[in-house]
């Protein structure tokens, strides 16, 4: 099999119903759903609802990361097509993705374009025209910078990219198991990021195919504001950088990383979000427990092309460039 689709599910019975319906009618390739212990009827859908679609069941909710490595283990096909379960997609969505594939062989993923499902004339949040990192390490994407999402006018072609969103990526499945999966140990959040850095550090291209559509609802496993989503994300992402940053340039990315959280903790509490104020502090904790499980494997003496040499954060709120083309060039 050339792509098999694979949806990840937990407790989604109502998106399967909203989402699923085009992912069956615009697919002419297997699709599975994994679904990581719902406890909900997901699976009784699945069953008298969507017949054709196949499941793989696991025992319990092991998280988006260690979800997927489960539940990919048995699935044969040379591209995976990972997809959320909140993704509506369009006709002939897939074509143009294995054709870059095809014709790529240096392309180890890609993704589609992202719009919003809510308007789709935006850019959607999680991952719009392709995701970048700047040098200390803070993700954005192309049509989405921080909070400004921008109005989708054909202003990005299909380019390469730094890192894919996990929302909809599709991935060789050799490359996919050379790399190891997903870090489960980042559970959910950024753990795509995290891929797409250790398949960029072995000299493969990762690209966004803006001819290929989605619309992504976007939040709806985890709102964009609660306490566990910011304790995951600044702990996944100073995992991203203790893992993937030679120890020289870690250094000095940390002290300047470990000032920032401190204002955005400050900022927190001042926007009266004393729990995510909490949450930075406890993201610290953890982090500071478990980068020792990394400790011995930190062999790494040089960055991937492909990371922007400026601070996103200057530039989005000094230099008040709200849009990736303002921004200045690599």
């Amino acid at each position: 099999m050339k792509v098999a689709v694979v949806i990840l599910n937990y407790n989604g019975e109502h998106l399967l119903r909203t989402f699923l319906p085009s992912v069956v009618a615009h697919t002419p390739y297997d699709i599975y759903v994994v679904d990581n212990g719902s406890t909900d009827s997901s699976l009784e859908v699945l069953k008298t609802e969507f017949p054709t679609v196949k499941t793989v069941i696991l025992n319990r909710n092991y998280g988006f990361a260690e979800g997927y490595n489960r539940g990919l283990k048995d699935i044969e096909a040379d591209y995976f097509m990972l997809l959320n379960d909140d993704v509506e997609v369009t006709a002939n969505w897939l074509e143009p993705l294995i054709e870059l594939m095809d014709s790529t062989p240096e392309c180890a993923v890609c993704q589609p374009k992202l719009l919003s499902y809510l308007d789709k004339t935006q850019f959607e949040y999680a991952g719009a025209a392709g995701g970048e990192l700047d040098w200390l390490g803070y993700p954005f994407c192309r049509g989405r910078i921080f909070s400004t999402l921008e109005t989708d006018k054909m202003q990005y072609d299909t380019s390469e990219i730094f890192w894919a969103t996990g929302a909809a990526l599709m991935i060789r499945k050799d490359i996919f198991n050379a790399m190891g999966g997903f870090d489960p140990l980042f559970f959910a959040h950024q753990e795509e990021i995290d891929l797409c850095f250790r398949i960029k550090r072995e000299g493969y291209s990762i690209y966004c195919v803006t001819s290929s559509v989605c619309y992504h609802l976007g939040g709806a496993t985890l709102q964009k504001s609660t306490f566990r989503k910011t304790f995951l994300n600044f702990r996944n992402n100073h995992l991203l950088i203790y893992k993937n940053y030679p120890r020289n340039i870690y250094r000095r990315v940390f002290i300047s990383r470990l000032f920032l959280d401190l204002l955005a903790a400050l900022s927190f509490l001042c926007s009266g979000k004393p729990k995510e104020m909490l949450a930075v502090f406890y993201a610290l904790r953890a982090f500071r427990r478990m980068k020792k499980i990394y400790k011995t494997n930190r062999q790494i003496t040089a960055l991937p092309s492909g990371l922007h040499p400026y601070s996103i954060l200057k530039e989005y709120h000094l230099n008040h460039h709200k849009k990736f083309s303002q921004l200045p060039k690599k």
